[in-house]
């Protein structure tokens, strides 16, 4: 009897491929989500590499704001190549299968990406804090060194913490279902399939998220404070309006990302709010990195310039051809 109940778990275990559930599987539905999220990618994808392509060939942007920016942008093209292609082949095909060890790759840099995201937000802020609290010492302080810094730091610490939390992970033994209610490998959904205790995992999980998100959130709080405070005590209402522009558009990305990961990690995972956490991930997933392009083109003004000189310049190369 023992050995029939070892031989029954072991076939059980033997897992090798998860299924995600994704949205549903209604056809028409499959072709919309198709075409929707097609275009958010190549939009997402265009749009931040032509905001790379700028700060790197532009020597007007070469300064400490736009190299945050840059980095930023390549981080979104890495999230949404982790995401989107994925998803996008389910929907064309109809395979809704991962293999375990791909949906622990995806796992991880999402994990890592999103890290060093919230990283790279708070050196953000500390860099507008400096520029509009500091001005007469900003140059000194936000120095080239100091810049390299913070953005190896961003990335490093985010994928040195997410390993530690995948390595935790690659010892659960997956038996029984092997359906995740999702449209990627999040973190959570594939610790819920695991057949043993999870409680102790679940509650380092948890720690290490918060490690993650917490310090830099309380980072990115505090310097928008002294900023607003810094602003308010500005006398002309021109000067207050300069130097909130210099930092709105990183503002609302921050509320955007953390609103939505917020809504996610703190709304109760139950099956009745499941969708509205898909929702909610949709949101820091997928359509941040769509539009941090376009709120950071649309509201400044050096980026836009810049945008008219390279315009320029190719219209003018392409003329010269012409003519020749």
């Amino acid at each position: 009897m023992q050995l029939l109940e070892n031989t029954e778990l072991g076939n059980q275990t033997n897992i090798t491929e998860f299924i995600l559930l994704g949205f549903g599987e209604h056809q028409l539905l499959q072709i919309l989500l198709f075409v929707f999220f097609l275009l958010i990618y190549v939009a997402t994808m265009a749009g931040n590499i032509l905001i790379i392509l700028l700060i790197s060939s532009d020597r007007h942007l070469h300064i400490p704001m736009y190299f945050f920016l840059g980095n930023l942008s390549c981080l979104e093209t890495c999230c949404s190549s982790n995401i989107l292609p994925k998803m996008l082949w389910s929907f064309l095909t109809g395979n809704k299968m991962i293999s375990v060890q791909a949906c622990f790759v995806q796992n991880y840099f999402f994990g890592s990406l999103g890290a060093v995201e919230c990283y790279l937000l708070s050196a953000m802020s500390y860099d507008r804090y400096l520029a509009i609290c500091k001005p007469l010492h900003y140059v000194t302080m936000m120095n080239g060194k100091l810049c390299l810094h913070l953005i190896a730091g961003s990335w490093i610490n985010g994928f040195v913490a997410s390993s530690v939390a995948i390595t935790l992970m690659s010892n659960l033994v997956f038996c029984g279902s092997n359906e995740i209610d999702h449209f990627f490998c999040d973190t959570f959904p594939i610790i819920e399939l695991a057949c043993s205790d999870t409680r102790i995992l679940k509650l380092i999980m948890f720690i290490v998220c918060s490690i993650l998100t917490i310090p830099p959130f309380i980072l990115t709080l505090t310097s928008y404070i002294f900023i607003i405070e810094a602003i308010t005590k500005i006398p002309s209402t021109m000067g207050k309006q300069k130097a909130f522009s210099t930092c709105s558009s990183h503002l609302l990305m921050v509320t955007v990302f953390y609103g939505t990961l917020m809504g996610v990690y703190v709304v109760p995972n139950t099956n009745r709010l499941n969708s509205l956490h898909k929702v909610f991930s949709i949101f820091y997933t997928i359509l941040t990195p769509m539009l941090n392009p376009i709120i950071y083109s649309l509201r400044n003004k050096e980026v836009k310039d810049s945008l008219r000189r390279l315009t320029s310049f190719l219209y003018a190369q392409t003329q010269r051809k012409n003519l020749t």
